[in-house]
């Protein structure tokens, strides 16, 4: 299951590469300072709105995702007591202490 989740968790985040890579930019910092303001102005508005969404719709999931593989994944068994009882041993009692 395990398995299942991580390629889902990669799918989406190469989905979110994609929505991230075709939005237009906002205007602010390096795409601004170089002349692009074309494409704020003759940019589409709804199309923005589509793509934000999108995004963080993906996000969302992702973190999700995340959040649900944790309670897919294997506690380690502590190699102390595998070693133990492969070998039989057992750990000694000890007495309990007489208060004199």
């Amino acid at each position: 299951m395990i398995i299942f989740i991580t390629v889902i968790i990669l799918i989406a985040c190469a989905v979110l590469a994609f929505f991230i890579l075709v939005q237009n930019p906002k205007g602010g910092g390096l795409s601004g300072s170089f002349g692009s303001m074309s494409s704020q102005i003759m940019g589409v508005k709804q199309s923005g709105d589509v793509m934000e969404k999108g995004t963080w719709t993906i996000m969302g999931l992702i973190g999700a995702l995340c959040i649900i593989s944790v309670m897919f994944l294997e506690k380690p068994k502590k190699s102390r007591d595998v070693i133990k009882q492969s070998s039989g041993q057992t750990s000694p009692k000890q007495a309990p202490a007489s208060g004199k």
